[in-house]
């Protein structure tokens, strides 16, 4: 159980420490913190972001030299959904079909995207990833997780085990609230 325990300081104000249980001692005021959906949603809404920005960073940084965020993100999307349209695209950006085709021209123009018109819907073009597109992602992607590993590899079995068993949760809360979203 974490408890949080408030001490005086010299001044005389008060501040507040996170601690366990076992060996606390004499502080003016002890409680008992439980988890609520409130402190869960703003410790995601804090960390998640700090996660992507290192991750994003990283991938940067290890095999993705020339690429922007959005064409990074967008190599993403189109290896997840190959096939998809410039709406799908436009839309996991959170940008206009405008900025997104813009995004995609560069990809093309070097080569790491294909882009060919639907076979159906005139004005709709198919995207997916060229072999040089998956190769550079392959290569970003693992150099990101080896760092992910390394910045791991000082932490303990139970605290990895804590930390997959939370992710592996969030991730079926968040796949669980989008499957209801596309009902």
């Amino acid at each position: 159980m974490l408890i949080i325990r408030s001490a005086y300081n010299r001044a005389g104000r008060s501040r507040w420490e996170a601690g366990t249980a076992a060996g606390m001692p004499g502080w003016v005021k002890v409680m008992a913190v439980r988890a609520t959906d409130e402190r869960c949603a703003r410790e995601i809404m804090e960390t998640v972001p700090r996660v992507m920005r290192f991750i994003r960073r990283e991938m940067r940084a290890q095999g993705s030299l020339f690429l922007s965020v959005p064409q990074l993100r967008t190599l993403v999307h189109l290896d997840r959904h190959p096939g998809t349209d410039l709406t799908s695209v436009a839309d996991h950006l959170g940008v206009t079909a405008a900025t997104a085709s813009a995004v995609v021209n560069r990809l093309v123009h070097q080569g790491l995207v294909h882009r060919e018109a639907h076979p159906l819907k005139r004005r709709h073009v198919v995207l997916s990833l060229t072999r040089s597109g998956s190769h550079r992602l392959r290569r970003a992607r693992e150099a990101a997780y080896a760092h992910v590993r390394n910045l791991l590899a000082d932490r303990s079995g139970s605290e990895l085990k804590k930390i997959w068993e939370g992710l592996a949760l969030l991730g079926n809360v968040m796949k669980g609230a989008l499957l209801r979203e596309h009902r």
